[in-house]
C-alpha cells in the first residue's frame, strides 16, 4: 500500500504590514525582526519533522521563510509565483479601517466570504486556490510516496489551500480559522481524499490517541 504524503502549509513570520493590519497581498514586504526571530525558532521544530522537499512564494517574506528551513535541512527551495498571496487590488497597502472607510460594501462582502475579486481588480479566493494547488500539485507529483512537502506560502493563500483539498464549499472556507505568523498546518492524503492533521500549530504533531474507539481528533 502506498506511504500518505503530507503537505505542510508555512505562513511566514510576521511584518510590520500584518501588525499594522495592512492588505499585503502582492507587496513586498520584508520580515521584521520578530519575524525573522519567529521563522528560526519554528524552522528548528520543522526540521525534526524530516522534510522531503520545500516550495515556497516568489515574495520575499515567504522566500526568507522557507530558506531558514532549508540551511537547517540541506535542502533546496523551489521558488513558484502561484504560492503568492491573493492580489489585493485597490486594497493593496491600506489597513481594514481605511478599506471599510473607502469600499465598505465590497470589503466586507470579502470579508465574509464572498468570492468576488479582492480590491474590484484583484484575485478570486477560487482563483487563489487553483493556482496554489496546482503549484502543490506539480511539486508533489516530482517524488515518490510518503513525501513531507513544506509549503512556505502566506496565510489567505492558505486557507483557500485548505478550503480546496478538503472540499468544502468555497462558502464555507471562512469557517477555517487563521494561521498566525510563521505557524502551520499539515493536511495528509488518504483513500477519501485530503484530510486534516494539524491547524495553526506550532509544535511537533502528537499522536492522536482514541481516534479508532470514537474519541474527537484533537486538532490544533
Amino acid at each position: 500500500m502506498p506511504k500518505a504524503n503530507r503537505v505542510l502549509l508555512w505562513r511566514h513570520g510576521q511584518t510590520d504590514w500584518n501588525t499594522a493590519n495592512r492588505f499585503q497581498g502582492h507587496s513586498d514586504i520584508p520580515l521584521n525582526e520578530v519575524g525573522l526571530y519567529q521563522v528560526q525558532r519554528a524552522a528548528q521544530l520543522l526540521a525534526g519533522m524530516k522534510p522531503t522537499a520545500i516550495i515556497s512564494s516568489d515574495l520575499g517574506r515567504a522566500r526568507v521563510t522557507a530558506q531558514a528551513l532549508a540551511d537547517l535541512v540541506k535542502l533546496p527551495v523551489g521558488i513558484d509565483p502561484d504560492l503568492r498571496e491573493t492580489n489585493g487590488g485597490h486594497w493593496e497597502g491600506r489597513t481594514g479601517e481605511e478599506n471599510r472607510k473607502e469600499d465598505f460594501q465590497n470589503f466586507v462582502r470579502w470579508i465574509d466570504g464572498d468570492d468576488s475579486p479582492a480590491g474590484t481588480i484583484g484575485e478570486r479566493r477560487t482563483e487563489v486556490a487553483s493556482r496554489a494547488v496546482g503549484a502543490i500539485n506539480r511539486a508533489l507529483s516530482k517524488g515518490a510516496d510518503g513525501q513531507l512537502l513544506v509549503v512556505a506560502t502566506h496565510g489567505g493563500t492558505s486557507r483557500c489551500v485548505l478550503g480546496q483539498l478538503l472540499e468544502l464549499p468555497q462558502s464555507h472556507w471562512g469557517v477555517i480559522g487563521g494561521l498566525s505568523n510563521a505557524a502551520w498546518s499539515i493536511l495528509q492524503s488518504g483513500p477519501r481524499g485530503w484530510h486534516l492533521l494539524e491547524h495553526n500549530a506550532g509544535s511537533i504533531p502528537e499522536p492522536i490517541y482514541g481516534e479508532e474507539s470514537g474519541a474527537e481528533p484533537n486538532l490544533r
